[in-house]
């Protein structure tokens, strides 16, 4: 028999989209250049909303004279990051080059007009009181910061197209060797186009991870998280699959299976690029079209319908049917020949019209969740010993034809059952992510169950055949993967349902690597020695007695539920699992645990940041100045974290925990000054106001009060 194909490609595709991370492999590609772009930018825009927001009439001491000008020399120096930046992505990417070199000169010439006009030296100022008044050209910064805005959002627009171009460029690439594989006829060719395949496949996984993880929102991360997860299954039958087709080239079955496996992938593929390049749907209708009379029509039938079945529509479609019928009634109540009695009696039943709608969804919920995941509880307890894929399995070896007609008819309606099952738990499944994990593991049930049956029509066929032995091995276990995240599924679709938000159980769409990995090629990280463990271990306390020093800030706040304090906590919470962690204790068990709460991590201290940034808004110019320099320290911290958890080092593995680590504790300081300092200042501001000032208010945050 030919060697196996697999160690030469599929062990890297595994890998990466098996971790749900782009990895970063490419050290010198573009998608590390565009993301520090875009950590350069963040500051960036919140420095320059400083200078812009700043009082020219009042007037200022030294000290605000000297935080000013730190704040126009620090604009200036990540003006001069970000171009650097934009030049390094303009020398790879000719075709873009001169565009994106004007927009980088414009973004230098800004930085420094606003550096200039900052500088305490070149003001113009007059001394009254121990004061001096400064900023006598504020529209000069105004214009320069607009100039560099404008530059910036150009390089980032023009970055965006050259890395779309790469992920279709990849796709393309993938989908010309797959078409070779089809038609390969010999081992010998399926072995060296498979390994160019698996290198082509690694690179796609890249790229179109680190274009999952920019994404902002959420069902279309959730839509690429599927679509890859597709992939990285697939890749694995793939291999098996075609390995079983060139050993049996006249089975029918066989012949059958491989071709599920490219026209899934295929659609995978395809997908991928519908979210990059954020095609719309056709066919979609505009409600919003209707008259009140066809609307309220309509409404009434689709209410009705739910007598006769629960799932006929969703609480959503309900929701929005209505409120457009109500906001049709405006043309009535905005009508001056519309008498004030009828206009009251319409707001009238247009409020109790939403009260009552209201009133029936939440009967309506509670039964279709009751129905929908005591089904699938009972089905997946029924179904978890595997007993008819075990039975097929047998069969198969045993050449048994008319037991595998018996079994593959019981594989059949499990699938059905499971299908089905998928159907309903998207219906109350709570969230967009969690709707499309049901669309997936719902498509991802019915391609498996074909293709397991037709993998063991051809064992059965070939009872001897080592290949199509291994090759029904992967797709039960692909199988027995789905029913595991659906487990998991349905207990986050009950978190979702009873108000618990904070348990997490890791991103369903992408599968845990499957046990079947004879034919791939393991990593198997370093393994640290004592010198390496001790400084680990070193790093970990003191980021213990950070999250000491944390707590004993947050303890001083009379508001526990204020939102500073609640990231506060959180991020403290975290950073002593971590700590645990270099104990070797805690809930955190392998280093992807690690990685998974670090991100986690560091998402919340930028929403830290947005509330501390919220709270500046109350306070004068001095303080607020001090407090979002010191916020100007955490973010670029906050988002190094994200990239360092993202980057590949292949075995390092206690490189980036060392990296990580380290990053965190600075994270951990700066939160601890944060804490006290935003705590002072809330006092000074009650004194002040004579009057309890609450961070959070929703008010304050749009500079209302």
């Amino acid at each position: 028999m030919a060697a196996s194909p697999g160690p030469a490609g599929v062990g890297g595709a595994g890998a990466v989209y098996g971790s749900g991370s782009s990895g970063f492999a490419l050290d010198s590609g573009l998608e590390i250049k565009t993301r520090s772009v875009e950590q350069t930018l963040l500051p960036l825009v919140s420095q320059i909303t400083t200078l812009i927001n700043h009082k020219d009439n009042t007037k200022k001491s030294d000290k605000t004279l000297q935080a000013i000008q730190r704040v126009g020399q620090a604009v200036n120096l990540a003006v001069g990051r970000f171009v650097k930046v934009g030049e390094a992505i303009a020398n790879e990417n000719w075709d873009l080059k001169e565009e994106i070199n004007i927009a980088c000169i414009e973004a230098k010439q800004a930085g420094e007009t606003i550096a200039a006009l900052t500088d305490i030296t070149n003001l113009n100022y007059l001394e009254s009181d121990g004061q001096i008044t400064i900023f006598t050209d504020k529209t000069g910064v105004i214009k320069a910061a607009r100039l560099l805005l404008s530059s910036v959002t150009k390089v980032l627009l023009l970055a965006d197209r050259v890395v779309i171009k790469q992920i279709i460029t990849s796709r393309n690439k993938v989908l010309a060797t797959m078409e070779r594989l089809e038609k390969v006829n010999s081992f010998q060719e399926f072995v060296q186009i498979f390994s160019q395949f698996g290198n082509e496949m690694v690179e796609f996984a890249h790229l179109s991870g680190d274009r999952q993880n920019d994404l902002k929102d959420e069902k279309k991360k959730a839509k690429m998280a599927a679509a890859r997860a597709v992939l990285e299954k697939c890749t694995m039958m793939l291999l098996t699959a075609s390995k079983t087709c060139l050993r049996h080239p006249n089975c029918e079955s066989a012949h059958k299976n491989k071709e599920g496996v490219f026209d899934r992938m295929k659609v995978a593929l395809d997908k991928v690029i519908e979210i990059v390049t954020d095609c719309k749907p056709n066919g979609e209708t505009d409600i919003s079209s209707i008259s009140i009379f066809t609307g309220i029509k309509e409404f009434k039938m689709n209410i009705e319908a739910l007598r006769e079945n629960l799932y006929f529509q969703s609480k959503e479609n309900l929701s929005v049917t209505l409120e457009v019928i109500l906001e049709r009634t405006e043309d009535f109540t905005d009508s001056a020949y519309t008498s004030h009695e009828h206009r009251e009696r319409i707001l009238e039943l247009s409020t109790q019209a939403r009260m009552e709608l209201q009133q029936l969804i939440s009967v309506w919920i509670q039964a279709l969740h009751s129905t929908a995941t005591q089904l699938a509880a009972d089905l997946l307890k029924y179904h978890a010993d595997h007993v008819v894929l075990k039975a097929l399995k047998l069969t198969g070896v045993e050449g048994n034809l008319e037991a595998l007609a018996e079994y593959a008819c019981k594989l059949s309606e499990q699938k059905e059952q499971l299908v089905e099952t998928c159907r309903l738990l998207r219906h109350i499944s709570g969230t967009e992510p969690l709707e499309i994990t049901c669309i997936h593991a719902e498509e991802t049930f019915q391609v498996t169950g074909q293709q397991i049956i037709s993998a063991a029509e051809t064992l059965t066929l070939h009872p001897s055949s080592k290949i199509a032995k291994e090759n029904l091995d992967v797709f039960c276990e692909a199988w027995e993967s789905q029913i595991s995240d659906m487990s998991t599924l349905l207990r986050e679709i009950n978190d979702v349902f009873e108000g618990r938000r904070g348990e997490k159980y890791g991103y369903l769409s992408l599968p845990k690597p499957m046990k079947n990995n004879a034919n791939l090629k393991s990593l198997k990280p370093d393994k640290p020695d004592s010198e390496e463990q001790a400084k680990i271990a070193k790093l970990g306390l003191k980021l213990g007695l950070l999250t000491s020093d944390a707590d004993c800030e947050i303890e001083k706040w009379e508001d526990q539920e204020n939102e500073i304090v609640q990231y506060g906590r959180n991020m403290s919470s975290m950073a002593y699992s971590l700590y645990l962690f270099t104990r070797g204790e805690g809930p955190l068990k392998t280093s992807q645990d690690l990685i998974h709460q670090l991100e986690v991590f560091a998402a919340e201290g930028l929403k830290l940041t947005s509330s501390v940034q919220a709270f500046s808004k109350q306070l004068k110019d001095d303080d607020k100045l001090m407090l979002l320099l010191e916020i100007n320290k955490l973010i670029p911290l906050c988002h190094q974290l994200q990239t360092v958890t993202k980057t590949s080092l292949q075995n390092k593995i206690f490189l980036k925990v060392d990296k990580c680590i380290t990053k965190t504790r600075s994270m951990m300081a700066l939160l601890v000054q944060l804490l006290s300092l935003c705590y002072k200042l809330l006092k000074k501001l009650q004194m002040e106001n004579n009057g309890w000032v609450s961070v959070t208010n929703k008010d304050t945050m749009d500079g209302k009060t």
